[in-house]
C-alpha cells in the first residue's frame, strides 16, 4: 500500500527530499507523473489508467504536504522502509489503507517509473 500524510502534518518538509519517486508535494503545489521519474508523454499506469505524464495535476491538499499514491512505492527497490515515515517528526506518514498493493506490485511500479 502507499503511504499517506495525515492532517497532523506540521509542514516541516522533512519528507519531501527523502522520496525517491518524487511522490511527495508541498501543500497547494501542483504535481505530475513525470516529476522525478522517467515517465513522459502518454503512458498507461500499472493500475490501467492512461494519463499524460507531463500534464500538471491539481494539488491534492492545500493545507499540508501530500503523497500521490500512484507514485508511492513505499521506497521498495530503494530503501528497506518508507523514508518519509522514518524522518517525520510527528509520525504523520502512515500506511494508506485505501490503497493496498503487494510488494510485487510496488516493485513493478518502481521499475515502471524508473526504467
Amino acid at each position: 500500500m502507499s503511504i499517506q500524510i495525515t492532517d497532523e502534518c506540521i509542514n516541516c518538509g522533512a519528507c519531501e527530499p527523502e522520496c525517491p519517486n518524487h511522490a511527495i508535494y508541498k501543500n497547494a503545489e501542483d504535481w505530475s507523473y513525470s516529476d522525478g521519474t522517467d515517465l513522459c508523454g502518454d503512458v498507461t499506469l500499472p493500475n490501467g489508467k492512461t494519463v499524460n505524464a507531463d500534464d500538471r495535476n491539481t494539488a491534492l491538499s492545500i493545507d499540508y504536504y501530500y503523497i500521490v499514491s500512484d507514485k508511492c512505492t513505499e521506497c521498495k527497490g530503494f530503501h528497506d522502509e518508507p523514508q518519509c515515515a522514518a524522518v517525520c517528526p510527528v509520525d504523520c506518514c502512515v500506511p494508506d489503507e485505501s490503497n493496498t498493493e503487494s510488494e510485487e506490485e510496488l516493485e513493478a511500479k518502481k521499475i515502471f517509473m524508473h526504467a
